[in-house]
């Protein structure tokens, strides 16, 4: 009995010394790791060991883990601000050439004496600070469309008169091309859930695109898409194999593609993220030589 007892003693004698040794190595590897966590320098690529403790080796690859994530988010922050600041100096660019070019004409204005000449090169200065002010427009315009805390304020838009008035806006752009555009509504009464002026950015930004880069007038259509109202603007291009759909939404992505052409690339940018602000999908497609565009909003019934 006596032997009994004292098997059982050095038995829990022997568990407990196992279990501090256990302790004290993952204290000791806790220990480790905080050190090396402390001490590690934020551009460096080292990585936790694992030590011989019994569960230390998940522990350190999920802090590897978390520390490759950081470092992508890291290097995809570093790879936006540069992406950021070479296509802000292309743009900066587009700026200066139009001021560049009313300051000359303005120059040739206040030197010529011929009235009709200087009004002529009045004119053409006043072209040019139009051209500026719209770049600055548009990039004001994208700098407001990405602030995180966009809040709109959603009511209820009719469609179809909203999107005559639109047009009606653009008329002497359309009568300067010899264009008259097309409109088809599934359903003239539909209304849909949005912000009257960012819509009306929106859709101003997409005819704007048809107009200056467009070969024909554009067709505006609506029609029912599941349990969404689709309003879309589809119009031809001379070279479709020169668009990449993909990136029409990417800011400056006209700006990278062509230099010197009309616009700031941003004004599709500026139409998608105002979209995703009320929650309407945008997307763009080809359909042989016809760009589509389409818009998918929330319904409210037809009004």
């Amino acid at each position: 009995m006596e032997a009994e007892f004292v098997a059982i003693v050095l038995l829990v004698l022997g568990l407990g010394m196992g279990l501090l040794l256990a302790s004290v190595r993952y204290l000791g590897e806790m220990r480790r790791i905080a050190r090396f966590l402390r001490g590690r320098d934020a551009e460096s690529n080292a990585r936790v060991t694992a030590g011989g403790a019994p569960g230390v080796t998940e522990l350190a690859d999920a802090i590897n883990a978390e520390l490759d994530r950081s470092a992508q988010a890291h290097i995809d922050a570093m790879r936006h601000q540069q992406e950021f600041q070479r296509d802000l100096s292309a743009l900066s660019h587009d700026i200066r050439t139009p001021l560049t070019g009313a300051k000359g004409y303005l120059q040739l204005a206040c030197d010529e004496d011929d009235p009709a000449v200087r009004a002529r090169h009045l004119a053409a200065a006043a072209s040019r600070i139009d051209t500026t002010t719209e770049l600055l427009d548009q990039l004001f315009a994208y700098t407001k469309s990405t602030d995180p805390d966009l809040a709109l304020e959603l009511g209820p838009v009719p469609l179809m008169p909203f999107v005559e008035e639109m047009l009606l806006a653009q008329y002497p752009a359309f009568e300067a091309r010899g264009w008259e555009p097309q409109v088809t509504f599934e359903d003239a009464a539909v209304a849909v859930e949005a912000n009257r002026e960012a819509l009306a950015r929106v859709f101003s930004n997409l005819v704007v695109n048809a107009l200056r880069h467009g070969a024909a007038a554009p067709r505006v259509f609506e029609r029912r898409v599941g349990e969404r109202a689709v309003l879309g603007i589809e119009n031809a291009v001379e070279d479709p194999a020169a668009i990449d759909a993909s990136r029409l939404f990417d800011r400056f992505y006209q700006a990278d593609s062509a230099r010197g052409g009309a616009g700031s690339g941003l004004g599709l940018s500026v139409a998608a993220n105002l979209a995703h602000a009320m929650d309407m999908e945008i997307a763009a497609v080809f359909e042989g030589d016809m760009l589509v565009i389409t818009l998918a909003m929330h319904p409210l019934g037809g009004v």
